[in-house]
């Protein structure tokens, strides 16, 4: 991989961005308000990180992501991510998510248990909410008990996780109450 660089990219949920540096992909944002909007965010989270072309191994997994997310099937599993600002914990909740397959959810609880305690429900909860990797790493297949959707912290919260689990063809999920706003 060559240096630090970001790049905005447009996709059928949007225009999404993704950073890389020379041990792999470092952050994948989904669409915010505007593309001002992802660059602020993108800069405070990678300081002195300049927008850039992607180099063509970036590129194909753009190409990826946006077949993705037009409903085509694809593995995003074997990408590589540079998790070296990532939290012990944090990592492992994402392995353990990335091997949810496109059309899959697996529950909070089932990734806490598959970490040895279904304790840490929550604190996977908050690990996925923290994830640097939007759809390489597929928070938005962890759902909460009973296919309640639970959270999710991109632009546009719980209907955002929706639209990308229709896209996937993901089972139905329970009507968004009130409360899982």
């Amino acid at each position: 991989m060559t240096p630090e660089g970001f790049e905005l990219f447009d996709t059928a949920i949007g225009r999404c961005a993704i950073a890389w540096g020379p041990s792999g992909i470092i952050g994948l944002k989904l669409p915010e308000r505007n593309d001002g909007a992802m660059r602020a965010r993108l800069r405070t989270l990678h300081s002195g990180m300049q927008e850039m072309t992607a180099p063509h191994e970036v590129q194909a997994v753009v190409v990826d992501i946006q077949r993705l997310l037009t409903g085509q099937t694809r593995d995003l599993s074997t990408v590589s991510l540079d998790m070296s600002r990532v939290p012990e914990f944090d990592r492992q909740v994402y392995m353990e998510t990335r091997s949810i397959p496109p059309g899959e959810t697996l529950t909070y609880g089932d990734i806490a248990t598959r970490l040895g305690d279904v304790g840490l429900s929550r604190a996977v909860g908050q690990a996925l909410g923290r994830n640097p990797f939007a759809i390489i790493v597929p928070c938005h297949r962890v759902v909460a008990a009973a296919g309640k959707s639970g959270g999710f912290s991109a632009v546009g919260g719980v209907e955002t996780k929706r639209r990308l689990l229709e896209i996937e063809g993901a089972r139905a999920l329970h009507p968004v109450l009130p409360w899982d706003r």
